[in-house]
């Protein structure tokens, strides 16, 4: 029997006790964060692809109160 290994999925985490959103993520990647009607943001799909990590790199860079993550998950 062959043991397999976990491979850690990486995922995006707004810590929405700080986040004002400022939509600042929302200009980097649309396709992840999006504010609604009533200005507050939503994440649409947590899941960081290779295809959209970059991106997500810069949100979480450019957020003016830190409040985007990346997390890895088993």
């Amino acid at each position: 029997m062959t043991k397999g290994t976990a491979v850690a999925k990486k995922k995006v985490v707004v810590d929405f006790e700080i986040c004002e959103s400022n939509a600042v993520c929302m200009g980097i990647i649309p396709e992840v964060f999006q504010l609604d009607d009533d200005d507050y943001l939503h994440v649409l799909d947590d899941e960081v692809t290779p295809e959209r990590e970059q991106l997500i790199r810069e949100a979480v860079r450019q957020c003016p109160r830190q409040a985007i993550s990346i997390v890895e998950e088993e």
